[in-house]
């Protein structure tokens, strides 16, 4: 694994946008997350709804001075969850792990919850490495989902 040079998070621009919309857009990143892609307007739609949610801390994963990908927290179902995602061109570097590390230390309410894909064991091993543990196993259709939560 190639060390990252520099890896922060940032507050989500407008000119980020086309880049993250590239990274939902990305087939192999939609299955692995179990999210279907959004259309462009559908996508608008969507950040417009994450970025003005108050409730939510919303960032930009900068690498190497790059857009690498996104990272969120948010509330559902009275749970505070976090995700990110990461363009596959930055996948394997260490940045997913670098990301969530510093999302962790600005959210800082216990405790917060993942779930991930069990056909995604390098996002489930992102969120071993920083701290979450596996509570229980749901079904999202034909996939099993690994619910994940840090204390």
């Amino acid at each position: 694994m190639r060390s990252v040079a520099e890896v922060h998070l940032r507050d989500v621009l407008a000119s980020d946008l086309p880049v993250h919309f590239e990274h939902q857009s990305d087939p192999e990143s939609a299955r692995l997350s179990v999210t279907a892609p959004h259309d462009r307007a559908a996508f608008e739609a969507h950040w417009t709804k994450i970025l003005g949610d108050s409730t939510g801390v919303v960032r930009t994963i900068v690498a190497d001075g790059e857009v690498a990908g996104s990272a969120f927290c948010w509330v559902q179902d009275g749970k505070r969850e976090v995700g990110y995602r990461i363009g596959q061109g930055h996948w394997g570097k260490g940045i997913a792990t670098a990301a969530l590390s510093q999302l962790l230390a600005e959210v800082t309410e216990r405790p917060l919850y993942a779930t991930v894909a069990a056909h995604n064991p390098a996002s489930r091993r992102v969120l071993e490495k920083c701290g979450f543990r596996q509570v229980d196993v749901e079904r999202a259709g034909e996939v099993t989902m690994h619910v994940m939560r840090l204390d």
